[in-house]
């Protein structure tokens, strides 16, 4: 009997947006495929492309208004689109709305950047929060994968070398 073997995500990462980020590129490729791994293995979804777009308040506000019909800003959006045996997707985060929520929480600006990336693949694993039950289940989601990715090896090598380019 075959196994059928899972396909690494193929992670894009374009940035849009006027300051410069905290982490390079390819440091902030490195840390979603590591979250993207571990969820992954415990959801038991498979990734294809995913596509993240770093941005403003104002970008992710136009594309709330214009695919939405929202007129609000959020941290994040995530447009999926489920395949037979895998899913690929566009996950918009806006840099302004990570940063605010940092200081609002009194939490660093990376645990946020990670949080909210977790966020928008847990919604890819089918994971909603319009109730307060799903918001509930999220953030406990969202908590543990936190937690887990921080205390990997690799998270702690990724805050020595943020400071350090």
């Amino acid at each position: 009997m075959q196994t059928q073997k899972k396909k690494k995500a193929n992670v894009n990462i374009d940035v849009n947006y006027n300051r410069k980020l905290i982490f390079k590129r390819n440091i902030l490729k490195k840390i979603i495929v590591i979250i993207i791994e571990e969820i992954v293995l415990k959801e038991k979804k498979n990734f294809g492309c995913i596509n993240f777009l770093f941005c403003s308040d104002e970008e992710i506000l136009e594309y709330n208004k214009k695919y939405l019909s929202h007129n609000y800003y959020t941290d994040i959006i995530t447009f999926y689109y489920p395949e037979k045996d895998y899913i690929d997707a566009d996950v918009l985060i806006s840099m302004d709305s990570i940063i605010n929520n940092a200081k609002k929480y009194d939490v660093d600006y990376e645990s946020e950047l990670f949080r909210v990336i977790i966020h928008g693949l847990l919604h890819l694993c089918g994971y909603e929060d319009k109730t307060m039950k799903q918001k509930l289940l999220m953030r406990k989601k969202e908590n543990q994968y936190l937690k887990q990715f921080l205390k990997t090896q690799v998270s702690k090598d990724i805050y020595r070398l943020t400071y350090n380019f």
